[in-house]
């Protein structure tokens, strides 16, 4: 099992041995990680709906999906080392706020984001005066989560 801080530490290794760390500002790592979602995106553009597990991909094609999907995973986690991010923490503080937003008993099943539901059980639409801020949002709830 590969873990994140194994690919954080392969990666500074890898840029410093090729004197890429003045390359490697947020910015620029940003935008070369938008151009390899983009390279990502494309392996689908022209496939519609694809079920899981690909059936019927060639393993050419699924070799090149994890080449980009792999390029995609290094830069964030090299963007995420330069910025001095946590990316494991980040990740599993994240999903704590989401458990919040979409609770279990509200969301099993449906596809609503979380302003357009409540914490009544019913699903509301944008336009219902609903305010997630009021009515079952994370506002606030951040600070129960400081130690994740």
């Amino acid at each position: 099992m590969v873990t994140l801080d194994e690919l954080k530490n392969r990666m500074a290794e890898f840029a410093k041995e090729r004197d890429w760390d003045q390359f490697h500002s947020p910015r620029n790592l940003l935008l070369a990680l938008v151009g390899e979602v983009g390279e990502l995106s494309e392996i689908f553009q022209w496939k519609g709906e694809v079920p899981k597990g690909l059936p019927g991909w060639k393993d050419e094609e699924k070799q090149h999906l994890g080449e980009e999907l792999s390029d995609v995973l290094l830069y964030l986690v090299r963007l995420s080392d330069i910025c001095g991010v946590d990316l494991g923490k980040a990740a599993l503080r994240k999903l704590e706020l989401n458990a919040i937003k979409y609770p279990v008993s509200l969301c099993k099943g449906s596809s609503n984001k979380y302003t357009n539901i409540n914490n009544n059980g019913n699903n509301m639409s944008d336009n219902d005066g609903y305010d997630a801020k009021t009515d079952g949002g994370t506002a606030g709830k951040e600070d129960e989560l400081e130690s994740i």
